[in-house]
C-alpha cells in the first residue's frame, strides 16, 4: 500500500465516521449525547470545544456531499510544517474534519464522498466503484427499496 493510499483511507473512514454520527433511520445524533460524543472523540483521539461549531461543520460537509449549497466559511484548515513539508492537521474534530476533507477534494476524490438519496436513509458512503457512478449506500437495502417503489409506482398507473 502506498502512503497516499494509507492516508487516504484514514481520511475516508474519519470523514465517514463524522459525517455518520446523526442517523435518520434510528433517529439518533451523537451530538446529542455528551457521554457518546465524548467516547467517540477519545476513541480518535480528537478533542471539541465547541458543539455548535461541530454540528456546522458536520451539516456544511453533509450538505457538500449531498451535492446541495453548503457553506463553511469562517472554519479554518490548521497547517503546520514539519520538516519544511507543510501539513494539513488537526486535533480539534472540526479541524481534524476539514483537513481530512481537503485532502480527499486536492486528490480528486471528494466526488467519491456521497450521501443516500433515500429520504429514510442519507447515510454517508464512499463511492469505490471504477466509474463513480455508485448511488445507494447499500444495492441490497435502500437501493432495493427504491427499486421496489418505483416498480409498484409504475405497475400501479398501469
Amino acid at each position: 500500500m502506498r502512503t497516499g493510499e494509507a492516508t487516504t483511507g484514514h481520511d475516508v473512514d474519519l470523514l465517514l465516521d463524522f459525517l455518520n454520527t446523526v442517523d435518520l433511520e434510528k433517529h439518533t445524533d451523537l451530538l446529542d449525547d455528551a457521554h457518546g460524543w465524548q467516547s467517540w472523540l477519545a476513541a480518535r483521539g480528537l478533542s471539541d470545544t465547541d458543539a455548535t461549531r461541530v454540528r456546522a461543520v458536520r451539516d456544511g460537509l453533509r450538505a457538500a456531499a449531498a451535492g446541495e449549497p453548503a457553506s463553511l466559511d469562517g472554519f479554518a484548515v490548521p497547517v503546520e510544517v514539519v520538516g519544511g513539508v507543510p501539513r494539513l492537521v488537526g486535533v480539534e474534530v472540526t479541524g481534524a474534519v476539514l483537513a481530512a476533507a481537503v485532502r480527499l477534494a486536492a486528490l480528486g476524490e471528494w466526488e467519491r464522498v456521497k450521501i443516500c438519496p433515500a429520504d429514510e436513509c442519507r447515510w454517508a458512503f464512499f463511492d469505490r466503484s471504477r466509474n463513480r457512478s455508485r448511488t445507494w449506500c447499500s444495492m441490497r437495502v435502500c437501493g432495493n427499496r427504491e427499486k421496489a417503489r418505483a416498480w409498484r409506482e409504475r405497475t400501479r398507473s398501469e
